[in-house]
């Protein structure tokens, strides 16, 4: 059995990185950084009352999704599932916790179907008819690393290609204080156990002992730090700089060393 896996498609999206085709520029450094809203995202795979219904998390969650599998030479019906958030959706808890404070506890039947941490993968699943295994992770700031971790499991036990889907949106003005996440971000990687025409690097992993790799330029660091889907970055930069190399990512106890071999033959 292989231990590691293929890197089939990437996608991701934050203030001033509408895609990955764009990211990309910036990671390399052709292009200096400067922050963007996001426009907002009309999920092509929902249908029409869906997609009035979705929340800004699950939008986020199809955006990157979306992208990964469009350009993957893998159907998303092929794909298990890992969606990964750190907090899931804090607007909507904070307005069902204002809902039950209140004498009326009147809660919006659409905020209550979508408070669920699995909202956007339950979506996901429905729309892209995908039947495959369905995991939804939350581990605070290493909540990308952690779900890279699962999907790996998911390709190199079960040799089953997966789709990993990380975001993270700010959290409400009420509870900036508490959990200071400012802005949008998120990120999609489709891992397999096999070549495919459209592979563009193999990655396997290690604990170690090492610190989380940080960022070189101090506006993708604050990024990196600021959004726990944000981790990704230094991965992310490997990718875009297309070289080989490992990076660090920090778990609850230790860390994982990520060695990405560049498959440029393919």
């Amino acid at each position: 059995m292989n231990t590691f896996a293929y890197i089939d498609s990437i996608a991701f999206a934050a203030p001033g990185l509408s895609d990955w085709q764009h990211a990309q520029t910036i990671l390399r450094g052709e292009q200096p950084y400067t922050a963007s809203d996001l426009p907002v995202y009309q999920p092509a795979l929902l249908p029409p009352n869906e997609r009035r219904r979705a929340s800004a998390t699950v939008r986020m969650a199809f955006r990157v999704a979306e992208a990964a599998t469009q350009s993957s030479t893998l159907q998303a019906t092929e794909l298990a599932l890992v969606f990964a958030s750190a907090d899931g959706d804090l607007h909507i808890a904070q307005r069902i916790c204002t809902a039950l404070a209140e004498s009326q506890r009147f809660i919006s039947p659409t905020d209550f179907h979508n408070s669920v941490h699995n909202a956007a993968a339950g979506y996901w699943s429905i729309a892209s008819e995908a039947r495959g295994a369905s995991t939804a992770i939350a581990a605070y700031d290493h909540s990308f690393a952690v779900g890279l971790m699962e999907a790996l499991g998911m390709v190199l036990v079960e040799q089953q290609p997966t789709l990993l889907v990380a975001y993270d949106l700010p959290a409400p003005t009420q509870l900036l204080d508490k959990r200071p996440v400012h802005h949008p971000v998120g990120v999609a990687l489709i891992l397999t156990p096999k070549r495919t025409a459209n592979t563009m690097a193999k990655l396997s992993t290690q604990l170690t002992t090492s610190k989380a790799t940080p960022m070189n330029e101090a506006a993708l660091e604050a990024m990196r730090t600021g959004n726990p889907a944000a981790r990704a970055l230094p991965l992310l930069q490997l990718l875009a700089y297309q070289r080989s190399g490992s990076v660090a990512l920090s778990l609850p106890n230790n860390s994982v060393e990520l060695q990405l071999e560049m498959d440029l033959q393919l």
